[in-house]
């Protein structure tokens, strides 16, 4: 299956919501971002190795794959996936079955694949940077997401539930949109799409100290409406973002720093652990952490 659309058009969420309403859905869903790994280090983290197969191969590793195995493997961004590598991938849904890196031994692999992508396939064909034969593979079933923008009917349902999940993940009272707030949301152009949502919902419900949001508690990333903000898609502004907000509580509020900071903590291990499908180890690396300071600090604020 192939499923299209924008950047942060929420195509990692529909994948698993096809995975959690299938005959699959009690098998693991498995989601791997493949622009976010060097090549050279894709294959491994697809198809597993074993040990010796490389330097610092230490131990056996199971790939993605194998994860994801009686259930779903979510491929996000298949446009940037290296040819060698589509090549390989071509071959398992052929044969349905892969060896690990340096291994000598098949494993059948019984998995279903969801592709994402943002760009053209078609235009990566012609480019020669895309298989033809591996696209006609992936596009049996196809799915074009519309962005935010066009569904304007949608927003409401979504903030509430991203401010929902967002009070439950940092254990902090829930938030809630005044009218004029919703209603701004539903004339903004969103070019971050529903990640851009998710983002804001979720620093309104760290920097937001009322229960009901108002349109004075949006960032000005967003309502500032210039081109060289652009808009709030946690990339751009967040530092100025934080910085001023920070500045303002200290002047108002006794001990915001340590509540700023216990809350900045959680959102970033929650994060990270997300990021690193609940692997500690990888989680902790990408903080900068060991495993230990991880373990301490997840201790410290739970």
């Amino acid at each position: 299956m192939l499923i299209r659309g924008e950047s942060g058009t929420g195509k990692e969420l529909i994948a698993e919501a096809i995975h959690q309403n299938s005959m699959r859905k009690d098998k693991p869903f498995v989601a791997i971002n493949v622009a976010a790994i060097p090549h050279e280090l894709l294959e491994s983290e697809l198809f597993g190795h074993e040990k010796g197969a490389f330097t610092g191969a230490q131990t056996q590793r199971i790939g993605r794959f194998e994860q994801a195995h009686g259930g779903t493997l979510f491929l996000d961004e298949i446009g940037d996936m290296h040819p060698e590598l589509q090549t390989r991938l071509l071959r398992v849904l052929s044969s349905q079955e892969f060896y690990r890196v340096g291994g000598h031994n098949p494993i059948k692999s019984d998995v279903r694949i969801v592709a994402a992508t943002n760009q053209s396939i078609e235009n990566l064909i012609k480019e020669s940077k895309f298989r033809e034969d591996l696209f006609h593979r992936l596009n049996v079933f196809k799915l074009q997401l519309p962005p935010l923008r066009d569904r304007k009917e949608d927003i409401k349902v979504l903030a509430e539930h991203f401010l929902s999940a967002s009070s439950k993940e940092l254990n902090v009272s829930e938030k809630s949109l005044d009218k004029n707030v919703l209603s701004f949301f539903e004339s903004y152009h969103w070019p971050g799409n529903i990640r851009q949502l998710e983002n804001i919902c979720r620093y309104l419900t760290v920097m937001c100290s009322s229960s009901i949001i108002t349109v004075d508690d949006l960032p000005d990333d967003i309502t500032s409406g210039g081109d060289k903000k652009e808009s709030y898609n946690g990339k751009l502004g967040w530092e100025s973002l934080l910085e001023n907000e920070i500045r303002e509580r200290v002047i108002t509020e006794k001990d915001v720093l340590i509540k700023i900071n216990e809350k900045l903590q959680k959102l970033l291990i929650n994060e990270s652990l997300r990021a690193a499908n609940g692997v500690k180890q990888d989680a902790a690396k990408l903080l900068g952490w060991g495993r230990n300071t991880l373990a301490r600090k997840a201790k410290e604020i739970n």
